[in-house]
């Protein structure tokens, strides 16, 4: 897929971070496209700031971890442009620790966002990628935390793991239909300008952890913004430019950050020499 003008592109999460990011660089290449969040306000401030391109921009308002919202959504998409040729299922949250630390409603909130919105795009926007003419593509966002043996909060790793693995079983059984349908994950370390830290703010009220109050919840993100400040940090645009590079490439992974494949590779490794022995 290298023609990019005149297309349709669908991101999740698309109001902030790594989606606006993308979002912004389908637009410098003249396609229509989608913006798919959960804040209205976000939303209509990420369409005025693309307003002025060549293309196309929808914003519409929507949860990723509800099928009804999604499903409505995509029938929303198909009746006015017609066709999807990138998806980017970008939209992701964080919370919990350890397995046992985490709160239920951590594992459920983070489960339905991480891994179902995942679910809910690939379902519903797979088919009709394949019965239109022309190249499509999707992109999955696991981040790094899908490919290494450990990462300091376990719903959020547990559900990267599964994006993972969503998007190797959606390649191969696209290439074993010969489908003009493509797939990548998204594997990247940290950003400089995400609201990650600041997904709280998204929690439904139903599964809001009553025990914790703003100063316990701000301190637990004041620990984790001091562990990461002298990390590596990727511009939203330079891992949308990663991304481009990836789909033109064909890649399944997209690794944006090169010092983490010491750790993935570590991983391999342990997996390979237990198999072995």
């Amino acid at each position: 897929m290298s023609e990019f003008k005149g297309k349709v592109a669908v991101i999740t999460g698309a109001s902030s971070g790594i989606g606006f990011g993308m979002a912004k660089r389908c637009a410098d290449k003249g396609m229509h496209v989608v913006l798919v969040g959960l804040n209205s306000d976000s939303l209509t401030e990420a369409e005025i700031q693309l307003k002025n391109t060549t293309g196309e921009i929808l914003s519409i308002k929507t949860d990723v971890a509800n099928r009804d919202e999604m499903e409505q959504m995509a029938a929303q998409v198909e009746k006015h442009f017609g066709r999807v040729d990138l998806l980017f299922n970008n939209a992701g949250v964080g919370a919990g620790t350890t397995i046992w630390e985490s709160t239920w409603n951590d594992w459920e909130w983070v489960i339905s966002v991480n891994l179902m919105g995942v679910i809910h795009g690939i379902k519903l926007f797979t088919p009709l990628m394949l019965k239109q003419h022309g190249e499509s593509y999707i992109v999955n966002n696991a981040s790094i935390a899908g490919l290494l043996s450990f990462y300091p909060n376990a719903p959020y790793q547990m559900s990267k793991h599964g994006v993972v693995a969503l998007t190797e079983h959606l390649h191969h059984s696209l290439r074993q239909q010969n489908a003009n349908v493509h797939a990548s994950v998204l594997c990247t370390g940290w950003i400089s300008d995400t609201k990650m830290l600041f997904s709280e703010r998204n929690r439904p009220a139903h599964l809001k952890n009553e025990a914790e109050t703003a100063e316990i919840i701000n301190a637990r993100r004041n620990r984790l913004e001091k562990l990461l400040q002298d990390a590596n940090k990727l511009s939203p645009e330079q891992v949308a430019e990663a991304i481009f590079a990836g789909i033109q490439r064909k890649e399944l992974y997209i690794v944006t950050h090169p010092e983490y494949k010491s750790a993935i590779r570590q991983r391999m490794d342990d997996i390979v020499a237990s198999s072995a022995s």
